[in-house]
Order: structure tokens, then C-alpha cells, then sequence
């Protein structure tokens, strides 16, 4: 029997973009690959199977195509989170810092209910910004984020500190070093 491939060996990685020095984690890769993808849908829910999730979270963008199918997966609902603009009806924004500057994410303002148990859902965590911004958005509308799942995990960068410190358990499915 073949050795089989993890998690990593799905994802390509593309020097110099979108600037130079920066080794950029593609993860279509990984979602072209029908078993890749099912691996990772099915490590991304592990740890959490058996805990109360009421609804999943996804982040703009690539986090829509894992959130909704980890969703499927837990027969639950899915819930976007995108950036400034791109959502009809009455919103609430959350602004986060970026390595290059600020950016704004947003959430319908009746997408989640006051008590709801919340799995958030992207494919990268870098510097947490995103993320933290998805979490406060969250709990500005009485839900709690139970757990944050990520395809990778870029540990230099600190986005796995900067969760832990908001008491949200972080679970990611492989780690790069470096940017």
C-alpha cells in the first residue's frame, strides 16, 4: 500500500506573491484534490465532534469553501463573514490591522443568535487579524466561538498567541515556518 499524503503535500507553495520574499501557501491545491479535500474537511471537524456547534463561520474567502462544507459535514448552518460591502441588509463591521494597512470584515447583524456555539473556519492563520476580527463579530451578537479550525497554521507570524489570549481553542491541520 502507497504511503499516504498528508495535508501539506496537497498544498503548493508559490514563491514571491504577492511580493517578494513571501512563500505563498496556495490551498486550491488542495480543493482541486477530491481526497485532499475530503482529508481536510474531515481533520478540520475532528476535534470538535462530539462538542454543542450550533453553526459554522466562514472568512472570506477561501474559509466559505471549507466552512460550508464542514457545515455540510455537521448537518449545521453556514455563516459568511465578509470583507466591507459585499453583504446586502443590515450588517455590523469589525475593523482588524493587516500587515499593510486596516481592512474591515462584516456580518449580517441577525445571522447568529445570542447563546449559539460558533466553529469559526478559514484556511490560513497568519497574524490572527482576521480572525480576531471574526471572533469579535461573534460575540458583538451574543454567540461563542467554541473553537477556530485552519488549514495552516504560519506560527512565526503569532496568530495562534493572539487567539489563545482570547481564550479560543485554536486547531490547525499543518504549520510552515516562515512567511
Amino acid at each position: 500500500m502507497p504511503n499516504q499524503k498528508s495535508i501539506q503535500d496537497y498544498i503548493r507553495t508559490i514563491p514571491d506573491f504577492p511580493h517578494a520574499g513571501i512563500m505563498f501557501r496556495d490551498v486550491t491545491t488542495l480543493f482541486q484534490d477530491p481526497r485532499g479535500f475530503r482529508l481536510a474537511v474531515d481533520q478540520l471537524l475532528a476535534p470538535f465532534v462530539g462538542e454543542r456547534i450550533d453553526i459554522v463561520v466562514g472568512l472570506e474567502a477561501r474559509g466559505f469553501i471549507l466552512g460550508g462544507a464542514v457545515a455540510h459535514q455537521l448537518s449545521k448552518g453556514f455563516v459568511p463573514v465578509r470583507k466591507k460591502g459585499k453583504l446586502p441588509g443590515v450588517t455590523i463591521s469589525q475593523d482588524y490591522t493587516l500587515e499593510y494597512g486596516q481592512a474591515t470584515v462584516e456580518i449580517h447583524d441577525d445571522a447568529l443568535t445570542p447563546g449559539q456555539k460558533v466553529l469559526l473556519v478559514d484556511d490560513l492563520l497568519a497574524t490572527g487579524g482576521t480572525a480576531e476580527a471574526g471572533i469579535r463579530l461573534v460575540e458583538r451578537l451574543g454567540a461563542e466561538v467554541v473553537g477556530c479550525a485552519f488549514v495552516i497554521d504560519l506560527p512565526d507570524l503569532g496568530g495562534r498567541a493572539r487567539l489563545a489570549a482570547m481564550g479560543v481553542p485554536v486547531h490547525a491541520l499543518c504549520a510552515f515556518d516562515g512567511l
